[in-house]
Parts: structure tokens; C-alpha cells; sequence
């Protein structure tokens, strides 16, 4: 649609679901709103297409899960989303003297405690499993409130967190040597560890924290650490925005590319193109949904290092679950959580260094949950009635340099790669429960990095569009963790200070900042 040639009170780049919060509390704090989304729809990352022909399963393409999102956004904006709990959090199988068996971790207390004794002959490892959740639960509950305050300092997060062992191992201390310390199975400690992974390429010893950021960040949302299944698939929490942002006002523009931001710290102009040609939209704030390195393309400013992504998404179709080589699991079980696969801790170490010096690892890590167990709405009437699932693959330690020289054979062998690890959990292969589309090819598709890079313009495909930060202030962060050298621009993408994932806190905190520089 066109945008109206007028001055706003503030122009929003990117109508992602960060820059669709924004807009939401912006308008219905009586501003005038402009949103300028390059494609042809909103939602960035966090929607729901129908990515198999003539199938009719809307699936979260990218994005997929719900946790860092506040509950004080859905009720501040009056958004019709809700989400699901999964019934169980992850499992993890494994072939131990011979017998393959696993660790399943939900269903209740007894049934976690008797499967961690399964696996590890003892209590030891579920009374450790116990403590160390249990003071990362209690960091939550005092660290996620902050994400939508205005940034403490350190010390005061410190104070806030008021556990001196706590704040040690998850903001002092690589989060390996806590793993190191509480646990002594490989698989419990690897299960931990790949909190610390998601979307971020590191060792569990790495000096530079980024997989404590990371892992904290994975561990607090919702004050409980919980990751649930947003009902109806991702894209109806950014249709719920966009009807919210409307409704009061906004004006929401898709197939309009901002190209240029010129301000003086005082007024702006978004220069921005259509397929009909350029226009200039004025604004007395410009918020940025977008990475800090697209932030300075139109500013002018000098960019960031450019950061890298490591992940390979896998969404597939099945025309069942498959059975499980251990005997004692209901696939239905299994796969409603999180489905570790090559996920103990020495394989996620091997993986990492394989692919730290430049090779595809052997045995790729990766997790897989099957969002349709949990919310079967995504599915039509007929898939569900023929007992279709969808799975959803996450992969670990798959950097966008390893596809730089030849991306699809690269993708192609890590993917094959990474179904042959899932295979040998199985007692039947997964090709063999793979559902066609109406060309009578298998319902699979992988995204590398650099795809998301070409799709959505996420530099390097990092999805937290640069390494996460910490939620605390730092020099130059400013008050809001949104602040950018120009005092009426502002960073409302998951590359701002307590950004990443499918929160919205940085368009609340960006909408906050607006709304105290000009009440």
C-alpha cells in the first residue's frame, strides 16, 4: 500500500515483530506511526507460510518458539495470542552397554527422577540436575522483570540477582566450568550445554562469554525458562500485532524500502523505494527494525564487525511419527519436546572444532520438536485427520563460513548428514514417513545462514542479528539499551541491548524511549 506523504511522529524501518510493538505502543499512545516493511507482508522471521505446494500446513518458517516474549506486552497491547506449554521439555536418546534408552526430562517429577536414574545408574545426577535448574530458576525470576525497565547497572543486576555462586558461573565463569562442576554424565551435560548454542557459534569454554549470554537469555524467559508453542504458528503473533498496530492508527506500509535515514537529531527524513519509484517520509523519531549493520548503511555511519550466523533450519511434513529404536518412549512423548540428536557433551566439543577449522562437522547437532503434538491448528482438517506431524530441526555449529564456496552441496551434505544422526535413533528411517507435495516431492526444506541472510537480510543469518548482549548497561548503551548516536534514531531490532529472539522487548523499550523523550 502507499504511505501517505505527511510528517509522523515517528517512522519505523522493518515490520518485523519488534517493529510492530513499537508501532502498536506508539499509536496507542496517540502518535502517528509509519511503518516501512521492504517486503510484500509484515512479520520478518516470526510468520507462518505454506512453505510445500499444494499442502495444507502452515508451518513457522524461521522462527518457532515462544519464551522471552513478556506477558506485560500481550496485556499492555491486548493481543489475541496465546501459546501452549509442551508437556515435556526435551529427550535425549542414547545406545548405553548396548541397549538403547534415553533420558526423558517431563511428565512430572517422579517420572524425570526415575529417568535420570535409568540412565545413570544413581540420584546423583537428578540431585544436581535439581540444583543447578533451580538456581538458574531463581535468577530468572529477578532478571527477566528488568527486560522491559530501563537498564540497570551491573551492580545493580547484581544486587537484583542477590546469589554471588549464581552470578559467578552465568556472568563471570564460561558456563562449561558450571556444567563441568555439577555434572558428571556426558549426555546431562551436553542436554545443558546446548542452551548456551542456540544460534551461536562457541565452545562451552569460550573466554569471551558469549555462550553465557546466550545460555542466560535461554533460561530466563517468562521468569521460569519455559519455550512454548504459539498457537496457530508464529505468524499469529505478528497478525495479532499488525491488527493492534492498525486498529490504533498506524500506518503500515509493505513493498517500502527505506534506503536512507538523514537527520539532524532533531527531525528526520526516511528516504524510501517503492516499485513505482522514491519518496521521503519525515519523522521527529526514526526506530529501526533491522541489524545494527543495516542501522549504519543508512545512516552512513561506520558498520560493525560483521557478525555470523551457525544454524541450519529444517522444516518437514510427516505422514507419521517414527518409531523409536528405544522401546520404553512414545514417539508422541519424544517429539512433543526438544529431540536432542549427536548432543552429548564430547560431540558438541568435536563438532565445534570441526567446524572452527573450516570442515562440516561429522556428526552435526541438532534438536527437532513437532509443533503439531502440541498445537494441531497449524494443520488442515484433512493432515490431521490422516495423523500428520510437522517436524521442526534446529542444527548447531553449522557457520555461514563453511557454505561461502559451494552453499547447496555444502547444504545438501550437512542435511544428509545431520537426518543420518536422527536415523540412527530410529527403527525406521524418516524418509520413509516423509509426506509429498502435490509434485510428489518430500515435504523437507533446509535454510543455511546465508539463506536468511538473502531472504530476510540477517547479516550473516545470525538470528540475533550480532552475539546477544548482556541485559545490563555498558558504556554508550544508554537508558533504554536502544539509544543510538543520533538522539531521535533508535535500534528496535534483536541486535539492541536485551534483543534476540521472538521477544518484542526491544520495540517496547524503543516505544518507551520515544514516549519519556516526548510525553
Amino acid at each position: 500500500m502507499p504511505a501517505p506523504a505527511r510528517a509522523y511522529d515517528a517512522v519505523i524501518v522493518g515490520g518485523g515483530h519488534n517493529g510492530l510493538v513499537a508501532a502498536a505502543y506508539l499509536a496507542r499512545a496517540g502518535r502517528s506511526v509509519l511503518v516501512l516493511e521492504r517486503l510484500g507482508h509484515t512479520g520478518g522471521a516470526a510468520v507462518s507460510t505454506r512453505p510445500f505446494r499444494g499442502v495444507d500446513a502452515r508451518l513457522s518458517r524461521y522462527s518457532y518458539l515462544v519464551s522471552l516474549l513478556p506477558k506485560k506486552i500481550v496485556r499492555d497491547l491486548g493481543l489475541k495470542f496465546r501459546v501452549r506449554t509442551r508437556t515435556v521439555s526435551s529427550y535425549t536418546p542414547v545406545v548405553r552397554d548396548g541397549r538403547p534408552t534415553g533420558l526423558l526430562v517431563g511428565g512430572g517429577e517422579r517420572r524425570t527422577r526415575e529417568a535420570f536414574a535409568r540412565l545413570t545408574g544413581g540420584e546423583r545426577e537428578y540431585a544436581a540436575w535439581r540444583r543447578f535448574h533451580g538456581r538458574t530458576g531463581r535468577v530468572a525470576e529477578r532478571v527477566f522483570p528488568t527486560l522491559t525497565e530501563p537498564l540497570p547497572s551491573r551492580a545493580e543486576l547484581r544486587r537484583r540477582v542477590d546469589d554471588e555462586d549464581a552470578w559467578r558461573m552465568l556472568f563471570e565463569e564460561p558456563i562449561g566450568v558450571a556444567i563441568e562442576e555439577h555434572f558428571t554424565d556426558d549426555l546431562v551435560r551436553g542436554v545443558v550445554l546446548t542452551d548456551a548454542l542456540i544460534g551461536t557459534f562457541a565452545d562451552a569454554h569460550d573466554p569471551t562469554l558469549r555462550q553465557n549470554r546466550c545460555f542466560l537469555y535461554h533460561v530466563i524467559g517468562g521468569g521460569t525458562g519455559a519455550w512454548d508453542v504459539p498457537v496457530g504458528g508464529m505468524g499469529a503473533l505478528t497478525e495479532a500485532l499488525a491488527t493492534t498496530a492498525r486498529a490504533a492508527g498506524a500506518v503500515l506500509a509493505t513493498g517500502h524500502e527505506a534506503v536512507r535515514i538523514a537527520t539532524d537529531g532533531t527531525t528526520a527524513e526516511v528516504t524510501y523505494r517503492t516499485a513505482d519509484g522514491e519518496g521521503v517520509a519525515a519523522a521527529r523519531h526514526v526506530l529501526v527494525n533491522a541489524s545494527p549493520r543495516e542501522l549504519a548503511a543508512l545512516t552512513g555511519d561506520t558498520p560493525p564487525e560483521p557478525p555470523e550466523g551457525a544454524q541450519l533450519k529444517v522444516n518437514m511434513l510427516l505422514k507419521r511419527l517414527p518409531r523409536l529404536l528405544d522401546p520404553d518412549t512414545d514417539p508422541r512423548e519424544a517429539f512433543a519436546g526438544t529431540f536432542h540428536i549427536a548432543e552429548g557433551y564430547r560431540q558438541l566439543a568435536a563438532a565445534h572444532a570441526q567446524a572452527a577449522a573450516g570442515d562440516p562437522p561429522l556428526a552435526p547437532p541438532s534438536e527437532i520438536y513437532c509443533h503439531s503434538l502440541t498445537d494441531p491448528t497449524i494443520l488442515g482438517p484433512e493432515l490431521t485427520e490422516r495423523g500428520y506431524q510437522t517436524l521442526t530441526l534446529f542444527g548447531l555449529h553449522t557457520p555461514a563460513r563453511l557454505f561461502a564456496r559451494d552453499h547447496d552441496t555444502v547444504r545438501d551434505d550437512l542435511l544428509e548428514r545431520t537426518l543420518a544422526q536422527l536415523d540412527a535413533q530410529l527403527a525406521e528411517p524418516l524418509a520413509d514417513c516423509l509426506a509429498e507435495d502435490a509434485d510428489g516431492r518430500p515435504c523437507i526444506e533446509a535454510k543455511t545462514p546465508l539463506d536468511l541472510e538473502r531472504e530476510l537480510r540477517l547479516p550473516g543469518g545470525h538470528i540475533f542479528h550480532r552475539d546477544l548482549s548482556w541485559p545490563h548497561a555498558q558504556d554508550g548503551t544508554g537508558r533504554w539499551g536502544v539509544e543510538t548516536r543520533h538522539p531521535n534514531v533508535l535500534l528496535c531490532g534483536a541486535g539492541a541491548v536485551r534483543g534476540g529472539g521472538v521477544s518484542g522487548v526491544p520495540g517496547h523499550n524503543a516505544a518507551m524511549a520515544v514516549l519519556e523523550q516526548s510525553p
